[in-house]
C-alpha cells in the first residue's frame, strides 16, 4: 500500500476537476497533479528508495505534487518548519541525512551556505525539468511500513526529533478523519490557511481521497479577511485552524460564509470563552482534535454534535477517543486511573509511529508496552470525556507552534550575562500562550532579544522577560517551573 494510491483514485474518478488552487485561480486539474508528481518521482528515483526528501517552504501549490511525488517514487517527504533558524533547518537536513532540498527562493538563498545538500528552487527553472522528466510508473507493491513522513518535533533537550510515519499510520490518520470528523467529497475543498508542513499539510490526503480541491491561499499565509473570502468562493470549504487563527476569525466581525462547513481546531488550549464566542460567531461548525506527531493528529476529539448544548467541562475537555485508537491514563505505577485522578495519557493504534528516526533512547523512552506515553498529563470523567491539566513537559504552545522551553534556556544561558534560566509559558489570548523567561544575571531584554534573534526562530523567542534573584529550586536543585508559572498567575 502506498498514499499515491489515493490520488490515483481520485484521479481516475475525477481527472479533469479542478484539484489545485492558488487563492481563486485554478492550478491544476487532477490528471495534471498526477502526472506531475510521477515525473517528479522519476526525477528524484535514483536518490534510490527510503531517500529523504526535505521541503522547506511557505504553503504553495507544488506542495501537493511533490508529497505525492515522493511517495510514488518511495522516499520520505520531510517538511520542515519554515519559520525555523536556518541553522535549525540544517540541523534537520543534517540529522535526517536528507539527500535533496525543495526550498522557496528566500529559504533556499539563507539555507545554501549552511549545508552541503543539493538545494532546488520551488516552481524554479530546475524544478520545472523535473516536472517533464520521464514519468515513473505508479507504485504497486509499496510495504505499509515503509517510511513516509518524517515529521520533526522540538525535542525537551533542545534538538529536533523525527517521528517516523509510515504509509500505514498516515492511513490510519486518512480513515480516522473521515469516520470521525468530515465527509468531503468532489464538491468540496480543503483552505489551507495552517501551515503545510504541520497540521493542514497532515489532511492533505483523506481530502485528495474524497476529491476535494486542494485551495492554498495566494499570500501563502495565513490572512482572517483573504481565509473568509476563498470560503466565499470555493465550495464546501473545511479547515485545520490553531486556536489564535479561529480567534482572528471571529475578531473580524464578518458573518460566516455560507460555504464554510468545517474549522477542526487543534495544536495548543482554546480557552472555553474563546470557543463560545466562536461558536456564536460562525455556528456549530467546530471540531476539536488532541494529537501529537507521533500519533499525527488522532489521539482524542470533540465532533461537531458534541459541541452542541455541551457544558464547559465538555468544551474545555479533548473529547474522547478516536476511531481505531485505544486512550488511557496511567497512574504512577503505570495502572489505569480511576475517572478523575490525574495521570499520563497514553495511546495505541495503527496511527502510533514507529519510533525516533535514529534515536533509540527517545523511542524506548516513549513507546514502552506497547503504548504511546505522551508525556501530557489528564484525566477522564465518569462520561468518558479526556481533559488536559498539565504537560510534563512543559512544552508552550504558541500560536499552534510547540516551543520547549529547555531548548530556549540553553541558548540563553550561552550568553555571558545570563546566569540563570527558566522558561515557561504564561496564557494569553491571542496566541494561546507566550513564551516568559525569569533570568538571573546582568543583561536587558534588549541585549537577549538581539542574541536570540542570531540563534533561534523568532517565534520562540520570549515575549517578557523577568529578571530575578534566584530561580526557586527543590532539594535537588530542579528549577521548579510550577512556581514560576504561579508568579505569572
Amino acid at each position: 500500500m502506498n498514499l499515491f494510491s489515493l490520488l490515483d483514485q481520485t484521479t481516475a474518478r475525477h481527472s479533469d476537476r479542478g484539484a489545485v488552487f492558488s487563492g481563486e485561480h485554478q492550478v491544476q486539474t487532477w490528471a495534471s497533479v498526477r502526472e506531475r508528481a510521477l515525473r517528479l518521482a522519476g526525477s528524484v528515483s535514483a536518490l534510490g528508495p527510503g531517500a529523504r526528501i526535505a521541503v522547506a517552504s511557505a504553503n504553495c501549490p507544488q506542495i501537493i505534487e511533490m508529497m505525492f511525488g515522493i511517495w510514488a517514487a518511495e522516499c520520505v517527504f520531510v517538511p520542515i518548519n519554515y519559520k525555523l533558524h536556518p541553522r535549525e533547518m540544517e540541523q534537520i537536513l543534517d540529522d535526517a541525512g536528507v539527500a535533496q532540498v525543495f526550498a522557496s527562493a528566500e529559504i533556499a538563498a539563507r539555507l545554501a551556505p549552511l549545508t552541503t545538500v543539493p538545494i532546488e528552487i520551488v516552481g524554479g527553472a530546475d524544478y520545472e525539468k523535473r516536472c517533464t522528466a520521464d514519468p515513473l510508473d505508479p507504485p504497486r507493491c509499496t510495504d505499509p511500513a515503509r517510511l513516509a513522513w518524517l515529521f520533526y518535533t522540538s525535542g525537551t533537550t533542545g534538538r529536533s526529533k523525527g517521528a517516523m510515519l509510515s504509509h500505514r499510520n498516515l492511513m490510519a490518520m486518512t480513515v480516522a478523519h473521515l469516520a470521525d470528523f468530515d465527509a468531503p467529497d468532489e464538491n468540496c475543498s480543503l483552505i489551507h490557511g495552517a501551515p503545510m508542513s504541520h497540521g493542514s499539510g497532515l489532511y492533505i490526503p483523506p481530502y485528495v481521497l474524497r476529491g476535494a480541491r486542494q485551495v492554498v491561499p495566494a499570500s501563502g499565509a495565513f490572512d482572517p479577511d483573504e481565509f473568509l473570502d476563498l470560503c466565499a468562493h470555493h465550495p464546501g470549504c473545511s479547515a485545520f485552524l490553531a486556536p489564535t487563527m479561529v480567534a482572528r476569525l471571529v475578531q473580524t466581525g464578518r458573518a460566516k460564509p455560507p460555504n464554510l462547513s468545517t474549522i477542526v481546531y487543534g495544536g495548543g488550549p482554546m480557552y472555553v470563552e474563546s470557543l463560545k464566542k466562536a461558536m456564536a460567531a460562525f455556528g456549530p461548525i467546530f471540531v476539536q482534535l488532541y494529537g501529537q506527531g507521533e500519533a499525527p493528529m488522532t489521539i482524542t476529539g470533540l465532533r461537531r454534535a458534541d459541541h452542541l448544548d455541551a457544558t464547559d467541562a465538555v468544551l474545555g475537555s479533548v473529547g474522547y477517543p478516536r476511531s481505531g485508537v485505544d486512550v488511557a491514563v496511567l497512574d504512577a505505577d503505570g495502572r489505569p486511573a480511576p475517572a478523575g485522578e490525574i495521570g499520563e495519557i497514553v495511546c495505541r493504534g495503527d496511527v502510533v509511529m514507529s519510533g525516533y528516526w535514529q534515536n533509540p533512547t527517545a523511542t524506548e523512552a516513549t513507546l514502552r508496552d506497547g503504548w504511546l506515553h505522551t508525556g501530557d498529563m489528564g484525566s477522564f470523567d465518569a462520561d468518558g470525556y479526556l481533559t488536559l491539566r498539565d504537560r510534563s513537559k512543559d512544552v508552550v504552545i504558541s500560536g499552534g507552534s510547540n516551543i520547549y522551553p529547555r531548548e530556549v534556556e540553553e541558548i540563553l544561558l550561552e550568553h555571558p550575562g545570563v546566569v540563570e534560566a527558566g522558561v515557561v509559558g504564561a496564557p494569553d489570548q491571542e496566541w494561546g500562550e507566550v513564551v516568559v523567561a525569569f533570568i538571573v544575571g546582568a543583561v536587558s531584554a534588549d541585549e537577549l532579544d538581539a542574541y536570540l534573534l542570531e540563534r533561534i526562530a523568532r517565534f520562540k523567542r520570549p515575549k517578557r522577560y523577568e529578571f530575578v534573584d534566584e530561580l526557586p529550586k527543590n532539594s535537588y536543585g530542579k528549577v521548579l517551573k510550577r512556581e514560576l508559572r504561579a508568579r505569572l498567575a
